[in-house]
């Protein structure tokens, strides 16, 4: 099959798993098939699929996904503070470092509005099908030693393949929802991302990190502040640790590239 073949196949198979779906017209365009693949992909639950779905998904997501201008690590140019770490801005689904990582929310699973904007859903989306059913294995892992399912608690890390992405890894972490003021376990919990992230990267030996902006978006949490803490803990832990790991403050905002320039120049 073509690339485009490849599209309208995995269109048609997940559309044939729900009756609701099996009579619905796949429309003629590029951009609306993209659309309806990753909405198809975003509102399907974590249950099996087969294993031909998944390696033609995977070599599809793949070439797709390098189509677009990956950036390598060693593009980057050093803050003036520390050449260990690196301000980037733009997708981070795009670069290509060890690992990425993603403000996951307590479920896991990753996000199931069709088409929404949220970090979540764009690395779930381009890293495909198997990511969602890698994390409900974990949730359900975690489910059968405490006896039932809980939410992933805030401040940790968990770290799964890449898959179709061009880094090898994601760490996944559920940042601290402020709902009314700031307070300090709000800042423990955010500064507590951070090095979880670290660790369990130090832990799988990996070399470069690349973080976005935890826990600023619709959890709310004050861009400047987030800035200082992220940068002030990334700081402190590669100095404690006296590691080379590599790490990449990842921003989409102006807003947010301000805030860390103001701390890394």
């Amino acid at each position: 099959m073509t690339h485009d073949e490849q599209r309208v196949w995995l269109i048609r198979q997940l559309l044939d798993e729900e009756p609701q779906y099996r009579n619905y017209r796949i429309p003629g365009g590029d951009q609306d098939q993209k659309n309806l693949f990753r909405a198809l992909m975003n509102v399907r639950p974590p249950k099996r699929i087969s294993e031909d779905f998944l390696k033609i998904q995977d070599e599809y997501l793949t070439e797709e996904n390098l189509k677009g201008k990956i950036t390598d690590l060693d593009e980057l140019t050093p803050c003036r503070v520390d050449d260990r770490i690196f301000l980037w801005q733009g997708d981070i689904t795009t670069l290509r470092v060890d690992a990425i990582v993603n403000a996951a929310n307590s479920g896991m699973t990753g996000c199931y509005q069709p088409l929404h904007n949220c970090i979540d859903n764009i690395i779930g989306s381009k890293a495909g099908i198997r990511l969602r059913l890698c994390c409900n294995d974990y949730m359900c892992r975690q489910a059968a030693v405490y006896g039932k399912r809980y939410e992933e608690p805030t401040g940790r890390a968990v770290i799964t393949s890449g898959y179709s992405l061009p880094c090898r890894f994601i760490l996944h972490t559920v940042g601290p929802i402020v709902s009314g003021g700031l307070t300090e376990e709000h800042e423990r919990l955010l500064a507590s991302c951070y090095t979880s992230c670290l660790d369990v990267a130090a832990e799988n030996g990996l070399k470069s990190v690349a973080f976005c902006c935890i826990s600023t978006g619709v959890f709310m949490f004050p861009q400047k502040r987030a800035a200082e803490i992220a940068t002030e803990t990334v700081r402190d832990w590669l100095d404690a640790h006296e590691s080379d790991m590599k790490v990449v403050f990842n921003v989409f905002k102006d807003e947010d590239k301000a805030y860390y320039e103001q701390r890394l120049y």
